[in-house]
């Protein structure tokens, strides 16, 4: 498996495990590396080719600079499946199947939210500039929502610069009525730039983490938006196995949904149990 997933991220801690724990099921050697940048990430799934692994476990979050290494996993008889992002290129780049959520579906779930809460303008912070699947999932909040969205770009590694953008930005504009972060842990940053803004916007979240469920369920958070990441990594090996010892292809190619769940506070203290253990 080979990911776009910058250092220190939690998120993709959920995919592997749920990824490692398909592989124990099946007897499977399961190896990990990630790049956040897309010519690091394309030259490890090189080295994954020229190890000559099995299969291959790629997201595609900036799927051009990905294109080329694909097609040599392909070229040397090495199944793809993608996860997590690159639904729309999946199936063009030669993939067996996605798996994860349509991030645009997503994003319109998240408008939808925002109007039955009679919101009106809302801030869309992006963390990882070039990544399409963020683009995709605001483009999908300003599509059905009936409010003003306005997105905000921030270097997603640096959580103070992070804080300090947003919190300007609700500084400059009282009429905010909502930030939607687009990870979990993002969540918290926004609430404390709320803080410091003195605003009185509601934080909403794509992904859940044991933070998240916990500020939804005190109600510091407003909604968010589970996608199951253990489930990408889980169904991801699971499905490579099945493909390489019985040929079957869950989904006939087309992308298998994870998501999106719109998880508010009355689901959050349900799924308390499953977020603690790094599961949801």
């Amino acid at each position: 498996m080979i990911t776009h997933s910058g250092d220190g991220d939690t998120f993709w801690d959920i995919v592997q495990s749920g990824a490692k724990q398909a592989a124990l099921k099946d007897n499977i050697n399961f190896l990990y590396s990630h790049d956040d940048e897309a010519q690091q990430q394309a030259q490890l799934v090189d080295a994954a080719v020229d190890k000559k692994v099995d299969a291959i476990i790629v997201t595609l979050a900036k799927p051009d600079a990905l294109k080329a290494a694909v097609a040599r996993a392909e070229k040397a008889g090495i199944p793809v499946i993608t996860v997590n992002s690159g639904s729309e290129e999946s199936k063009a780049f030669g993939a067996l199947t996605h798996i994860g959520q349509d991030e645009t579906v997503a994003g319109e779930a998240v408008g939808e939210e925002l109007n039955k809460r009679g919101k009106k303008k809302a801030l869309c912070v992006l963390h990882e500039q070039g990544n399409v699947g963020h683009e995709q999932r605001c483009d999908g909040v300003a599509k059905t929502f009936h409010g003003t969205v306005r997105k905000l770009y921030v270097n997603g590694t640096n959580m103070p610069d992070t804080q300090s953008a947003i919190e300007a930005k609700l500084q400059a504009d009282s009429s905010l009525d909502a930030v939607v972060t687009l990870g979990a842990p993002y969540a918290d940053t926004a609430v404390q730039a709320k803080k410091g803004a003195g605003s009185k916007a509601e934080i909403d979240t794509f992904d859940l983490n044991a933070k998240v469920a916990a500020e939804l369920k005190d109600g510091t958070l407003g909604f968010a938006v589970d996608q199951q990441p253990y489930l990408q990594g889980y169904q991801a090996v699971d499905l490579l196995w099945l493909y390489k010892y019985n040929g079957d292809v869950l989904g006939g190619g087309r992308p298998v949904l994870t998501g999106p769940q719109i998880v508010t506070r009355d689901q959050a203290a349900a799924l308390a149990e499953y977020t603690e253990r790094g599961t949801r």
